[in-house]
């Protein structure tokens, strides 16, 4: 296996809002400490909801007042809206101004406790038809394949995320800068940007190509952090969003279908938590 060193730490505050490009995160069972510690809940159809739903989230980024700590209380975080304006979460107009920048009414919440399942709860779908509503979230043409279901946690069927969690589907998303160079090849007319992709780690090194897709069974070793790959990661409508510099690009998730078998990145979950630096040498086994 070719030298494989960790380039990029990404945390996300606020669900399906900018993340923060970090030099050291610490994980744990529920992967990057502090990602996606906040989301908005739509209040038109219920339920916790990212950029699948509501793409303007995605011109929003968001920090943290104070750093989070494992097991502990979700801080507070500070929201810079598309204006450039700012706005607290502990600010009671904070859900105003959010929905007002969007045109849609949300609230802005930390994370609930496991058992409060009416949080995680999945809100109204847009569509009755079970086939179009799948078909808008993953951005499928009506001649494109659907991902395998079956590859994702068997609860988000009922519940927006893991209960006790923000997350799509598993805790971390490991990218390979090989993956972001291969299909910058393959679709040379799209601007093949790492913010499209929202990965939490970033590998340089490596073979070329689709090089996480063959990691899928094993697991990645970064000191003494172990994280278990469980599975591609099938993307959806979100990639082909425009937001801050990026333009719409629904012609990407023609190529990342065609070429890609649909995925990009691949699922992990934490065997052994600890702290993951930029610059680490990562070994798969």
């Amino acid at each position: 296996m070719d030298d494989l060193t960790i380039s990029q730490l990404w945390r996300y505050p606020v669900k399906s809002m900018a993340g923060q490009a970090l030099p050291a995160v610490d994980v744990d069972g529920l992967g990057v400490v502090g990602d996606r510690g906040w989301a908005c809940r739509d209040e038109v159809r219920g339920g916790i909801r990212g950029a699948k739903k509501l793409p303007g989230l995605m011109a929003f980024a968001a920090r943290y007042l104070d750093e989070p700590a494992s097991g502990g209380a979700t801080p507070h975080v500070e929201v810079t809206l598309p204006d450039g304006t700012t706005v607290s979460s502990d600010d009671p107009q904070v859900h105003a101004r959010v929905g007002a920048a969007i045109d849609h009414p949300v609230t802005l919440l930390p994370l609930a406790p496991a058992d409060d399942l009416d949080h995680y709860r999945r809100g109204a779908p847009d569509s009755d038809d079970l086939l179009t509503e799948l078909q808008q979230v993953f951005g499928r043409d009506a001649d494109e394949p659907l991902p395998d279901l079956s590859l994702f946690p068997p609860e988000i069927i009922e519940f927006e995320s893991p209960p006790g969690t923000h997350y799509d589907a598993y805790p971390l998303l490991v990218l390979t800068e090989a993956s972001l160079a291969h299909l910058a090849s393959l679709a040379p007319d799209s601007r093949i940007d790492v913010r499209r992709f929202r990965p939490n780690v970033v590998l340089a090194g490596g073979s070329e190509g689709f090089v996480e897709q063959g990691w899928v069974g094993r697991t990645l070793h970064v000191g003494d952090v172990e994280l278990d790959v469980v599975g591609p990661c099938p993307r959806c409508v979100m990639i082909t969003h425009g937001f801050a510099d990026l333009p719409q690009d629904r012609r990407l998730m023609r190529t990342v279908v065609r070429e890609a078998d649909q995925n990009l990145g691949v699922y992990a979950t934490v065997r052994a938590g600890g702290r993951l630096r930029v610059g680490q040498p990562v070994e798969v086994s």
